[in-house]
């Protein structure tokens, strides 16, 4: 008789923000080929609202206590059996490297990622257009990430990354809709600089594209950690 072969499960570093990773559950549930309860995923997802700033740790330097909360997150979710870890918050992928060295099993890298699809799946991409947080953007995660694939990482003026900034901070962690005219005036500066794609690498930008609709030239790292996160539980991934 055919042993069934197990099942891999997925780990969860979430609650920055909550919304973020309610929206990628939402998503994981939602693009998993499943017919019943029983071929969807199993998870464990830890809500780490309490998590400090991650702009801010960036920003200021004092990131220690930051880091050994992300990388205890991963230790209890390797120490609860899970096959892969994601994390739904771009900024914290900046101290990858110790999350990584943290733990034995994969820690899904959702930057290095995110540009290998906008390569990928988009034609003819040379310049790229990274829509984030300060924390992100001086952190330069996705510049490195853009030029080890032989891209030219876009930046925003500063007028513009405050608009981002204020999206992501005074809209929708605050719980609002997201103020559209604050997205339009970033997509334009971005366009007017030939970019190729533009990637919304903030997964509060991921709730705002939830609620409306975003120009087809917008990648969103979310939907890349989704799409990563379903196949790596050897899932078929729905479309």
């Amino acid at each position: 008789m055919e042993q069934k072969r197990k099942r891999k499960s997925l780990g969860v570093i979430g609650g920055m923000g909550p919304e973020a990773t309610s929206y990628y559950y939402e998503n994981v549930i939602a693009h998993t080929n499943a017919s019943c309860d029983q071929e969807h995923i199993d998870m464990v997802i830890l809500s780490h609202a309490a998590m400090p700033d991650r702009t801010e740790a960036i920003m200021s330097g004092n990131s220690k206590h930051l880091i050994n909360m992300l990388c205890n997150d991963a230790r209890t979710l390797e120490s609860l059996g899970v096959s892969n870890i994601a994390i739904t918050c771009n900024t914290s992928h900046y101290f990858y490297d110790q999350i990584q060295k943290a733990v034995k099993i994969p820690v899904i890298n959702m930057i290095q990622e995110s540009v290998a699809y906008a390569v990928r799946d988009f034609e003819n991409v040379k310049r790229v257009g990274i829509m984030a947080t300060d924390g992100t953007i001086n952190s330069k995660i996705y510049y490195k990430a853009c030029r080890k694939a032989g891209v030219t990482p876009v930046k925003l003026s500063q007028e513009r990354q405050r608009d981002v900034m204020s999206l992501i901070y005074h809209d929708i962690k605050a719980g609002k809709p997201g103020d559209r005219r604050k997205f339009d005036r970033v997509i334009s500066e971005f366009m007017r600089k030939g970019c190729d794609v533009i990637i919304l690498a903030c997964t509060e930008l991921s709730v705002f594209k939830g609620r409306h609709d975003v120009p087809s030239i917008c990648l969103d790292a979310m939907d890349v950690l989704v799409k990563e996160s379903i196949l790596r539980s050897d899932v078929e991934y729905k479309e």
